[in-house]
């Protein structure tokens, strides 16, 4: 993979530019352990964000729920 390519990828992926120069500075390194730290620490950040919008649906949807179950459309 080029690193024009990885560049795109991570940029794609929501990194900031810090990671993805961190990111191509361990890898250029040979930093493997350091390159898979960096993608699994961007990942977490972006499945809490999911889990949080997940949630803001979900009270969406019980409202939703709540308001087609009431007499008369909630009135």
């Amino acid at each position: 993979m080029t690193q024009e390519t990885i560049k795109q990828t991570l940029t794609d992926a929501g990194c900031a530019q810090e990671t993805i120069a961190a990111f191509l500075k361990a890898s250029e390194a040979g930093q493997e352990n350091e390159s898979i730290r960096l993608l699994r620490q961007h990942r977490s950040k972006l499945l809490l964000h999911l889990h949080e919008e997940q949630k803001k649906l979900d009270c969406l949807d019980y409202l939703l729920y709540e308001l087609k179950r009431a007499p008369e459309g909630g009135k």
